[in-house]
């Protein structure tokens, strides 16, 4: 038994890695198959270690959620709190633009009878909502606002700019329209019936980390 578990941990590990290298190259259409050939493993394999194709780009994304979370965590305890949402969000963004098929698995994906809270949407969820809510109690980020909107603006940007000869700033450049639309600051008195709120200082993005 011990045997199996080391071979079953080893095809794991060399599955991963091939699989790290073909979603860098092809995005999230990466093939299984080719996945399994490349490893030296059989297709029956790979989907028992990644039953589906969101099991395996979830995988391949571990270390970039784990990132986006820790930063979630860290801005926290910045003062101001739009700055750290925004922060965190332009994070999000160019994590989503700098690796190919990132933004497919925090696309939206119908809810389930037994979500898993280790899925990487549900623990993106769980680090950015508080630093939504805290927005929203500044009075910064409009009340109607959802963490669930937010990241739909992200990969909607990520995907957009995805075939762009600058995708990083074409994507810099519509969230920074995003953000304007979401916080005015010259003078949008009324957006659909609704008062807008105050002026917020502007706001400069500052480089997210690779």
């Amino acid at each position: 038994m011990t045997g199996q578990r080391s071979d079953a941990r080893r095809n794991y590990q060399r599955i991963l890695a091939v699989a790290e290298a073909e979603v860098a190259a092809h995005g999230a259409e990466a093939s299984q198959e080719q996945i399994a050939r490349a490893a030296g493993v059989g297709s029956a394999t790979v989907r028992r270690h990644f039953p589906t194709r969101r099991a395996l780009l979830e995988a391949v994304f571990q270390k970039r959620i784990e990132g986006l979370c820790e930063r979630a965590h860290r801005l926290s305890a910045t003062e101001d709190g739009r700055t750290a949402l925004l922060e965190w969000l332009h994070a999000l963004i160019r994590y989503a633009v700098s690796a190919r098929g990132f933004a497919h698995i925090l696309s939206y994906e119908p809810p389930t009878e037994d979500p898993s809270p280790h899925s990487c949407g549900n623990r993106i969820a769980a680090a950015g909502t508080p630093l939504l809510q805290r927005a929203i109690r500044d009075k910064a980020v409009a009340p109607h606002v959802t963490f669930h909107d937010l990241l739909t603006l992200a990969v909607g940007i990520a995907l957009a700019t995805e075939h762009h000869k600058d995708p990083e700033t074409q994507a810099d450049r519509l969230f920074r329209l995003a953000v304007e639309g979401l916080s005015p600051e010259h003078g949008i008195s009324e957006v659909s019936g609704n008062p807008a709120r105050r002026s917020a200082p502007r706001w400069t993005p500052h480089s997210a980390p690779s």
